[in-house]
C-alpha cells in the first residue's frame, strides 16, 4: 500500500504527487491532517507518523512544497528513517531505487532508498498532474500538544496573471538595468497575457519583489513559453523554469549560459528587442 500525504497548499503539486505514487502502485491512501488549531510541523507529522505505524505502508509519498518536504522530515526523524526529497522517478523494491534533483536542478542523482517504509517527496514538475485520477482524502487529527505553531499567514496580493500558473512567463534579469526598465518587460508580458518574473539579482538588486523570482529559492514554474530577457542562465535559476516547455533567451552576450538550453536565442540589447516584439504584436493585432 502507498500512503500519498495530502498537503493541499498546492493543489497542483498534490496532484502531482498522487500520479508519481500510482507509478509505484495502485493501492492508494490519501490522508491529510484536520488541525483547527493551524499548522504545525511537529503536529502534522505526529499524525501522519501514526497513521503509518498502524497501516504499514511499503512508501510514503508527499507532494514537493515547503509543507510537504518539512512534515515528511518530521515524520522520517519521529520513525528513525531516511527520507529522499525532490524525486523525479522511482521504482517499487526493496531497498526503492529513485532519481532525484540535486544541486539546484544541475545534476540527477541515481540512489537506493533503505527502509520500511520508503519516505519520499516529489519534485515540483517532475510528472504531470493526474487531476482527472484524484482520490478521497482521509482526514486525520492533530494532537493538540504541538509544541510550535503557525500564528498567522499574509498572502501575497499580485495583480494579473499568477507566476506559478501562467501558461507564458516574461522575465527579466540584471540586464534590464533598473527597476523602471521592466516597463518593456511589463508592457510585452501585457499583451501576451503573461505573467513578470524576475532573476535573483534583480530581487537583490531591490527593482522587484521576491514574490517575482523565478528560481530554486523563488517561483518553480512550468509555462508553454517563458522568455527571459537580460539573464544569464545561473543554475539556480534555470532549476525554476526547466519546467517550461520552450524557451527563448534574450541577451547580448552570446556565451550566455542560458542559451544552452535555449529553443530559441536572440542575440541583442532586451531594450531594442523587446520593444519591437511588442510593436510587432500590436501591428499583426492591428492596433
Amino acid at each position: 500500500m502507498i500512503l500519498v500525504f495530502a498537503d493541499r497548499s498546492d493543489d497542483e503539486l498534490y496532484a502531482q504527487a498522487l500520479a508519481f505514487a500510482r507509478t509505484l502502485g495502485d493501492d492508494l491512501n490519501a490522508v491529510g491532517v484536520d488541525d483547527p488549531a493551524g499548522y504545525s510541523p511537529d503536529g502534522w507529522a505526529t499524525a501522519l507518523a501514526q497513521v503509518t505505524r498502524e497501516r504499514a505502508p511499503t512508501v510514503v509519498v508527499g507532494p514537493g512544497t515547503d509543507r510537504g518536504n518539512e512534515v515528511l522530515a518530521h515524520v522520517a526523524a519521529m520513525l528513525d528513517l531516511p527520507m529522499a526529497a525532490n524525486c523525479v522517478q522511482a521504482a517499487a523494491g526493496d531497498p526503492l531505487t529513485l532519481t532525484r534533483v540535486r544541486w539546484g536542478g544541475s545534476l540527477l542523482e541515481e540512489a537506493r532508498l533503505h527502509g520500511t517504509p520508503a519516505l519520499l517527496t516529489v519534485a515540483p514538475h517532475a510528472v504531470a498532474a493526474d487531476v482527472a485520477a484524484d482520490t478521497e482524502i482521509e482526514l486525520v487529527t492533530a494532537p493538540t500538544t504541538a509544541s510550535a505553531r503557525l500564528s498567522g499567514h499574509t498572502a501575497t496580493v499580485t495583480a494579473g496573471v499568477s507566476l506559478a500558473d501562467a501558461d507564458v512567463v516574461v522575465s527579466g534579469g540584471r540586464g534590464v538595468g533598473s527597476a523602471e526598465g521592466f516597463a518593456v518587460i511589463e508592457e510585452l508580458a501585457a499583451l501576451l497575457g503573461a505573467a513578470v518574473g524576475c532573476s535573483r539579482a534583480v530581487t537583490s538588486a531591490g527593482w522587484r519583489p521576491h514574490s517575482d523570482q523565478v528560481g530554486q529559492t523563488g517561483t518553480k514554474i512550468s509555462p508553454s513559453l517563458y522568455i527571459a530577457c537580460g539573464i544569464s542562465g545561473a543554475t539556480q535559476h534555470m532549476a525554476g523554469c526547466k519546467g517550461a516547455k520552450k524557451l527563448m533567451a534574450i541577451n547580448p552576450d552570446n556565451e550566455a549560459s542560458i542559451f544552452a538550453s535555449a529553443d530559441y536565442a536572440v542575440f541583442g540589447d532586451l531594450h531594442e528587442v523587446v520593444p519591437a516584439i511588442s510593436a510587432e504584436i500590436r501591428k499583426a493585432r492591428g492596433g
